[in-house]
């Protein structure tokens, strides 16, 4: 046994040990529900479900506070939240498994799939020529669908002619800039290539393999009465104040949205994390190869500064990370939520406060489920001080 594999068996062993609640079907990790609970207590979050995942075996799994504070329902590990951007590197692993299949190639002209494209200009009036490398690494200068004609969409090809409306917002390249409609061109780009869905093809190549059975777009009624409730801090009384579920997702009437249209849990995500610390294997299966997982955990964007942690408030740390296929990589750490982790880390955080981030050379990945509105969770100190814990208790064997 190499000196890893007998640091995690220590951890685990000592783990188990310290914790009374642990249990061979649900190991926690010593000192991380106590920092969530603190969390809770200080109403940062309502509650939390964390996973610490190696890439064949739960380290970790805790539930902290409350799903919903009106009627005192408990986390659980069952528990489902919107996951929002944390659907882009899924949608980012839909595309690559179509390259790995030889249908496409991520530096081919959107325009190969959707011919639309071909008439783009950019603010300079030159032809577009975007790739999919671009529109999924967010430097393609695409512009946003309008809202109203956004609402009106039922599937995914409806917002092919919105995008095209909308004028490019910069040359191509020339930065970074978030844009929503990039990545639902990739998703696009898939139902065309796969002759399904886009929802249908992730059940089916994704999804029901990984076995993530309460992942989704579309939550039946009995999923829908597990989802955890949102809510926003008041500024000036401290509490936590229920906010309406967000509209445009979830409606079997509406696009199985690439940007932010999934709905899943921290078991569930933990598996496609599994997966990806495996190299794009989990369980003998192959989901990606070697090469896929270094399009989604390999900066493509140079030099050009990314991510949501760019301004001053956050520490200006632009530099410190690129973009993959769909998917944030951390170049190097940084005091705060990125101090734990190893250069190379990748990950996705979502609009209400969901993370999960994989750090190949520890070999864990860390997710963390929470659903708190008005929030920038890639900075949240919940984030931080859970990623702080685990790795606390991992210990230096892993490093």
């Amino acid at each position: 046994m190499d000196s890893p594999s007998r640091a995690l068996c220590l951890v685990l062993f000592m783990t188990v040990c310290l914790s009374g609640s642990a249990s061979a079907k649900d190991p926690t990790l010593f000192g991380v529900g106590p920092a969530l609970e603190e969390m809770v207590a200080r109403k940062e979050v309502a509650g939390a479900v964390t996973v610490v995942v190696s890439k064949d075996r739960v380290l970790g799994l805790e539930c902290s506070g409350l799903a919903d504070l009106a009627s005192q329902r408990p986390m659980t590990p069952d528990t489902m939240f919107w996951i929002a951007s944390m659907t882009k590197p899924v949608t980012a692993t839909a595309l690559l498994m179509l390259q790995d299949e030889g249908r496409l190639r991520v530096t081919d002209p959107v325009a190969k799939y959707l011919p639309e494209f071909e008439g783009l200009k950019t603010p300079s009036g030159r032809p577009a020529n975007l790739t999919i490398q671009q529109v999924m690494t967010h430097t393609s200068g695409l512009g946003e669908a309008g809202s109203a004609g956004a609402k009106a969409a039922r599937t995914l090809a409806d917002l092919v002619p919105l995008w095209l409306a909308a004028p490019m917002q910069y040359e191509p390249g020339d930065k970074w800039k978030y844009t929503q409609s990039g990545i639902n061109v990739g998703a696009r780009i898939v139902e065309v290539v796969s002759g399904q869905s886009f929802d249908g093809f992730l059940k089916t190549w994704l999804f029901e393999p990984l076995g993530m059975k309460d992942t989704t777009f579309y939550p039946e009624p009995d999923q829908r009465a597990r989802l955890a409730t949102a809510y926003t801090k008041n500024a000036e009384t401290g509490a936590l104040e229920p906010v309406p579920p967000m509209a445009g997702f979830g409606s079997p009437d509406r696009p199985p949205q690439g940007h932010a249209g999934l709905y899943s849990t921290a078991k569930d995500y933990a598996r496609f994390c599994q997966m990806l610390l495996g190299g794009g294997q989990r369980e003998g299966r192959v989901y990606l190869s070697p090469e896929a997982v270094r399009l989604m955990s390999t900066p493509l964007t140079g030099e050009l500064p990314t991510g949501f942690l760019q301004g001053e408030k956050q520490g200006s740390r632009g530099a410190n990370y690129g973009w993959g296929i769909g998917a944030c990589v951390l170049r190097s750490p940084h005091a705060g939520v990125a101090a734990m982790l190893s250069p190379g880390t990748f990950g996705h955080g979502g609009a209400w406060g969901t993370q999960a981030w994989v750090d190949p050379v520890r070999g864990v990945a860390y997710v963390l489920m929470v659903q708190r509105a008005n929030t920038n969770g890639d900075a949240s100190e919940v984030r931080r001080v859970f990623q702080q814990a685990a790795s606390d208790a991992l210990g230096q064997g892993l490093r």
